[in-house]
């Protein structure tokens, strides 16, 4: 690459080269980075072909073009995700917020708005975006998020930081309810590991890359959920909930082991932008 290179001349050099990489999207892949280079929307891209670039931007264009053709997620290349309307930092040490579990969030800032100052906990918070996306939802509400990675935590903190919400948001490390001592709240969230241990190395390269501490679910991927149902109840006020993430199909094998630790499911589970069934909630 060259300083001499126009925008237009960058981004075709570079989606051909990563469509050589077998990147999915390569043409969409460079206009992001490149735009994000410049702090440009992409729609800019297209009015801007023929602008020159600094043998710095090129530089640092090149080195972010490397780290996603050898499949690093754009969102760890970048450093940051896009999530219910704000920005995310993220590392490779948490998962990357997907739009699907913006369901979560918007079923919980509802279920919790029934409390003047509602307490919830995130367990496995990992970058913290279910915690901090409600705490932005309700200015009265308090939260904990749990993670058993305190690098996990980090991020997380980070996060409440950023979005100006650290005086609301508690962080504490160990394993799903371990550090909660005998808090009782209004609402748990969680967004655990569902996916089989099996189905692991089938995964897409990008996804691969991602904390398998925050995918393996274990042979059968429910092992998450058969914890958290039997010990959820514990923490939650007489008429609280526990509102889970679920991953495909999976959603009326965890109501079954619900029904095995007595919980009932005051509606049907609410589906994902694909119509696949994506978060339950359960009440003692």
């Amino acid at each position: 690459m060259s300083n001499l290179l126009t925008i237009g001349e960058l981004v075709q050099k570079t989606s051909q080269f990563f469509k050589a990489k077998g990147i999915e999207q390569p043409r969409l892949d460079a206009e992001v980075l490149l735009a994000h280079l410049l702090g440009i929307p992409r729609i800019q891209l297209y009015v801007r072909f023929d602008q020159p670039l600094e043998k710095s931007e090129v530089d640092r264009y090149r080195e972010w073009v490397k780290k996603r053709s050898e499949g690093l997620p754009i969102a760890y290349v970048l450093g940051e995700k896009e999530f219910m309307g704000h920005l995310f930092k993220v590392t490779p040490d948490v998962l990357i917020p997907r739009p699907d579990t913006e369901i979560i969030v918007e079923a919980g800032i509802h279920y919790l708005s029934q409390w003047e100052a509602p307490l919830f906990l995130d367990i496995c918070t990992g970058s913290g975006a279910i915690l901090v996306s409600v705490l932005k939802g309700i200015e009265a509400a308090k939260g904990i998020g749990t993670d058993i990675s305190g690098a996990a935590l980090a991020v997380a903190k980070e996060n409440a930081r950023i979005l100006e919400v650290p005086e609301r948001a508690g962080f504490l490390q160990g394993d799903l309810f371990a550090p909660i001592g005998e808090r009782k709240v209004h609402g748990i969230f969680s967004n655990p590991p569902y996916i089989p241990s099996s189905d692991l190395m089938g995964l897409q390269k990008e996804v691969q890359k991602e904390p398998k501490l925050a995918l393996d679910g274990g042979k059968d991927g429910l092992d998450f959920y058969r914890r958290l149902l039997e010990e959820a109840g514990d923490y939650l006020l007489s008429d609280g909930f526990l509102m889970m993430e679920v991953g495909i199909d999976q959603s009326e094998s965890v109501g079954k082991i619900a029904e095995e630790y007595g919980w009932i499911a005051p509606e049907a589970p609410i589906c994902d932008y694909g119509n696949i069934p994506r978060v339950v909630i359960f009440k003692k």
